[in-house]
């Protein structure tokens, strides 16, 4: 029988309440979905920083569901929940590969970032093709909509990330994670 982390899944629950609430902190909403946030996927990437790949893609699933359940409602199309939801959000779980040097960490956070806008690309060809302008691929049309709050998030997100690596305590828990 395995040993369940309490301090994990406290850790956890914190991580996805601030995540959620962050989320709620709207600083530009596209027209048909997806927003800049107040860094909001960074609780994210910072468990999965601290525990690990698996136990991040989890967190991230979770979060997902969350925006799912909580957020407007864009799409009941199996292939929207799955893509815009449930694996966009899992990626964000990708921060946990590299978590050996800072540089690492931050390319991690910054895959987990392009692997959910890569999700958002997918759902927009496969479920919203429909919007894109007369003329202009769906794939095209995916990649400007998607990009067009996912890079701010990615900017906003990745700087908070370096800022907490370099300026408070967080390394500190990394080293010494099972006696935070």
């Amino acid at each position: 029988m395995r040993k369940i982390n309490v301090k994990m899944l406290a850790e956890a629950g914190i991580m996805l309440a601030l995540a959620q609430l962050l989320s709620y902190v709207k600083v530009w909403t596209a027209l048909m979905g997806g927003s800049v946030t107040l860094a909001s996927m960074v609780p994210i990437l910072i468990f999965a920083i601290r525990w690990g790949l698996g136990k991040g893609v989890l967190l991230g699933v979770i979060f997902g569901t969350l925006q799912f359940v909580l957020g407007p409602i864009w799409s009941f199309h199996p292939l929207s929940i799955l893509f815009d939801y449930l694996v966009a959000f899992g990626c964000l779980g990708l921060a946990g590969l590299i978590r050996k040097s800072t540089p690492g960490m931050l390319i991690g956070s910054g895959l987990g970032i392009a692997g959910r806008f890569i999700c958002h690309v997918v759902s927009g060809v496969l479920v919203f093709a429909s919007f894109a302008p007369e003329g202009q691929s769906p794939l095209v049309y995916s990649i400007l909509y998607n990009g067009s709050y996912m890079v701010i998030e990615l900017i906003i997100s990745v700087a908070v990330v370096f800022v907490m690596l370099r300026f408070t305590p967080i390394l500190d828990l990394l080293k010494n994670k099972d006696e935070a």
